[in-house]
């Protein structure tokens, strides 16, 4: 006698059961475990902070190392192979860049003298015009006043100079320990990924077999979308700028922005890469050189920038992010004043892969756990409801001599 298969095909997975949270758990450990993990995150500071980045850089790099890790390289060499890449990439992509926009800094280079004069002209010219006008301001004079007076400041305070140059080596030490801690952190990680993988799934609820309800891929998933956002992001405000700037140029309104918009345009995109103050240290070459030909240019300039940030900021980021994470637009937004309030320029720097981590945690936790009801009834469903079993057909009734069936049994 054959034996009937009752296990499910192989193309159609068995729904996972969801695990059900009793209510003592809900009632003590739920409220504890929260307020351990705060205590822990308060008293960790830089140290959590450290590993969080160091998770970020790894869950990057790590479809890279897979990628490698399928022609039969070990996982550890193929880690070292990674990074001997990345590191090489940068220099290489550097030196590919380096042609144009030399050729646009040596053209500035040469064209200093002339704005230099252009600027001490228009200077001359302002101050004819507040002479003609009876206009009692001294321009040039105060302009003298100023120099020696910062000239006597930098004498004088030597003493401070050098306290803050040491100050500052000392940050730069500090940071360049952090750098390298990261850096091992996240070899490590890699390394380890498939044991961190297994832990994370024997801790979090089990799903259905597939890649697309398997918790650690949708974590990775998340992340290379946060990649893939961020470095469209960059290449969209980038080349924005750059032909922005160039029209400018075209126009009139700033000429030199024809001249320089390649070397502006990229500089702007790779400060993108840096929230808060990137948007601002990539305005400021462009407002510069154009405050040197003329004041009124450096206006229409700055303009140009302040409406490029209002776009960044209410259209172009929350957009690319919200479809790349599959976040709404008000999350990201919160999701980087968050990050920013705790931990500054670090914390909005790794926000949004963080929220997109939390988003697929939420999601999958909402899929596989119910909360066992604190009255009557069945367990209340934080996620999708479950399909029940139909009760059985109402059996017919007996004909006429038949024996009568016996009663059900009590359930």
């Amino acid at each position: 006698m054959v034996e009937e298969d009752d296990s499910p095909p192989t193309g159609s997975p068995a729904p996972a059961a969801p695990v059900v949270i009793a209510r003592w758990v809900q009632l003590v450990m739920l409220p504890l475990g929260v307020l351990a993990l705060y205590a822990l995150a308060h008293a960790a500071g830089v140290v959590l902070l450290l590993f969080v980045v160091a998770a970020v850089v790894a869950l990057i790099l790590n479809p890279l190392v897979s990628l490698v890790q399928r022609a039969r390289m070990p996982r550890t060499l193929a880690v070292i192979a990674v990074y001997a890449v990345f590191f090489t990439a940068l220099p290489v992509a550097g030196f590919l860049l380096s042609g144009p926009v030399a050729a646009q800094a040596t053209t500035f280079a040469n064209d200093v003298p002339g704005l230099v004069g252009d600027a001490s002209g228009s200077l001359d010219d302002l101050q004819g015009f507040f002479d003609d006008k009876g206009i009692d301001l001294q321009i040039k004079g105060q302009t003298d006043s100023a120099l020696a007076t910062l000239q006597d400041r930098v004498i004088e305070g030597s003493g401070e100079i050098v306290a803050i140059t040491g100050e500052l080596l000392r940050t730069l030490v500090e940071l360049s320990f952090y750098m390298i801690l990261v850096l091992v952190l996240s070899i490590y990680m890699l390394i380890y990924a498939p044991r961190i993988g297994t832990l994370v799934r024997g801790v979090m609820p089990p799903g259905d077999g597939t890649p697309q309800d398997d918790f650690p891929t949708r974590v990775q998933r998340a992340v290379s979308g946060y990649v893939r956002g961020q470095l469209l992001f960059s290449l969209i405000m980038g080349t924005s700028a750059g032909a922005a700037l160039w029209l400018f140029g075209v126009l009139g309104i700033f000429p030199d922005g024809r001249t320089y918009a390649f070397a502006f345009g990229l500089f702007f995109g790779l400060m993108e890469l840096i929230p808060y103050v990137g948007p601002l240290l990539g305005a400021l070459p462009p407002i510069i050189v154009a405050l040197v030909q003329d004041p009124l240019t450096a206006v229409w300039v700055a303009l140009l920038f302040l409406a490029l940030q209002q776009l960044e900021g209410h259209v172009v980021a929350p957009n690319v992010f919200g479809r790349s994470l599959r976040l709404n637009p008000l999350l990201v937004i919160l999701a980087l004043l968050l990050g920013g309030e705790i931990y500054g320029f670090v914390g909005a720097l790794v926000a949004l892969p963080i929220a997109a981590v939390l988003r697929e945690t939420f999601v999958y936790l909402r899929r596989h756990l119910v909360f066992e009801p604190w009255g009557t009834g069945q367990p209340i469903l934080i996620g999708p409801p479950v399909a029940q079993p139909q009760d059985p057909a109402p059996a017919p009734d007996p004909a006429p001599g038949d024996a009568a069936p016996p009663p059900p049994a009590h359930r």
